[in-house]
């Protein structure tokens, strides 16, 4: 995931943050301690310590992603890195006032710098209960943010899965499909009733079928094949003679795929292979089983005028709906045919 955080606001508040509690250090040793050299440099020194280890922390914690662990192990991380910034800050205070005090560059009011276990302890123990409230502020306002940013990007994706599922809704309800249809059953009605009401029921059953399967539904192999049955009827009566079918099926009816998915494949090869090749040609439609998989192929000869890159509505949803299922769908061409090729595991 992105990670929400602005570098730039973070070092500009960062640092403000630090500055304002220097200030109050010196301030509060000044009220009750008397104002010192050894004071100011004490309350400078932690500051400027703090600030850089907590910007190695968020550094650390942002490079390393640990906020795609589990919660205990990211707060368990957060307390050792204030256990151990708090110690290295005091380590770095020590470092600077001693050698300051013994050289006489600063002074402090009681003369010495008090480093019994005790006060060593209490010097430490301050120290971790305000970097533990810088961190706690910071991991807090951070994991706001990603939840804030994951749910944006969660209604994103149910947007964009909407569109598609429209988009896709559009593709399997063909508007030529459809206006073709209508117009050969108007020609019917009068030159051949019978046929006439055949294909009002088949075009009927299609309908019902894109209209009732949609988004994640999966049906078997024989009611799809059904459909795709009654679609090339209803072509057939456009197409005649140019649309020859050819039916190679081996695979259990009952074996599962996406529903429409078949249906889409016959309908991209009438589209682009038969519709745009003037004597029309050879449609093969194959279904196996193997390797634990269904496997589903579709060939058409290639239109004049095809485009071989396969782009497409329909497909694009094909593909979404194989997503994350290990399923997989490619196109091919392969001579003067293209082949489509779905396989989905059982």
């Amino acid at each position: 995931m992105h990670e929400p955080n602005s570098p730039l606001r973070f070092w500009l508040l960062n640092t403000i943050a630090w500055a304002a509690y220097a200030l109050l250090n010196v301030f509060l040793m000044a009220q009750f301690g008397g104002a010192s050299s050894g004071g100011m440099l004490i309350g400078v020194t932690l500051a400027g310590a703090l600030w850089a280890i907590s910007s190695v922390l968020r550094w650390r914690a942002l490079t390393a992603h640990w906020w795609d662990d589990p919660a205990p192990l990211l707060l368990s991380r957060l307390a050792a890195s204030v256990v151990v910034g708090a110690l290295l800050a005091q380590a770095l205070i020590a470092a600077v006032l001693l050698p300051s005090l013994r050289n006489g560059w600063v002074r402090l009011p009681t003369g010495t710098a008090d480093y019994s276990f005790a006060s060593a302890l209490g010097y430490w123990l301050n120290t971790v209960i305000v970097l533990a409230l810088w961190t706690g502020i910071w991991a807090g306002l951070h994991s706001l943010r990603r939840a804030r940013l994951a749910q944006l990007a969660q209604l994103r994706a149910e947007a964009a899965h909407s569109a598609l599922e429209r988009d896709a809704l559009r593709a399997r309800l063909n508007p030529h499909f459809v206006f073709n249809a209508l117009n050969n059953l108007r020609a019917l009605i009068h030159e051949d009733p019978e046929r006439a009401r055949e294909m009002v029921t088949r075009l009927s059953r299609t309908l019902r079928h894109a209209l009732e399967h949609g988004g994640a539904s999966r049906v078997t192999l024989d009611e799809e094949l059904a459909v795709v049955d009654d679609y090339l009827a209803i072509e057939a009566v456009h197409y005649e003679q140019r649309l020859r079918v050819v039916k190679d099926i081996s695979a259990d009816g009952g074996a599962l795929l996406p529903a429409m998915a078949l249906q889409l494949l016959v309908e991209n090869a009438i589209k682009h292979g038969i519709a745009l090749t003037p004597s029309g040609g050879e449609l093969r439609i194959a279904a196996r089983q193997q390797d634990g998989a269904l496997h589903i192929s579709v060939e058409n000869p290639l239109g004049v005028a095809a485009d071989t890159a396969g782009h497409g509505v329909g497909l694009a949803y094909l593909r979404a709906q194989l997503d994350g299922t290990r399923g997989r769908f490619e196109l091919r061409c392969e001579g003067d045919r293209m082949r489509a090729v779905l396989e989905v595991p059982q």
